[in-house]
């Protein structure tokens, strides 16, 4: 995302079987990561939704699936909050590709 990204939200999802996944905000090459660890019976019924602050260059979101290969799970991350008199705006961040959808498998 462009820096003037604020903050960011976060939607897990799946067709209704467990969610689990690791949800990760690493901010900068020297900071500690944070880390959320996710849990839901039922993903379509009760989803994931985080909203994270992501102040200043060098943010990174990492979604890594811990289910089993037969419980994918849909991850949305766009900007949410955008610097205010910045010449970026939500639709612009979205339309240059930098907001992202992901369908995520376990890694084998």
């Amino acid at each position: 995302f462009a820096p003037s990204v604020e903050s960011v939200q976060v939607l897990l999802r799946t067709d209704g079987r467990p969610l689990n996944a690791r949800v990760e905000l690493l901010q900068g090459p020297s900071n500690n990561k944070q880390v959320m660890e996710v849990y839901s019976e039922d993903g379509l019924e009760r989803p994931f939704f985080a909203i994270l602050e992501t102040p200043g260059v060098g943010n990174i979101i990492r979604v890594v699936n811990k289910a089993p290969v037969e419980f994918p799970l849909t991850a949305h991350v766009e900007p949410y909050l955008v610097e205010a008199g910045s010449a970026d705006t939500i639709a612009d961040s979205w339309n240059n590709g930098e907001g992202s959808s992901f369908l995520l498998s376990p890694p084998m």
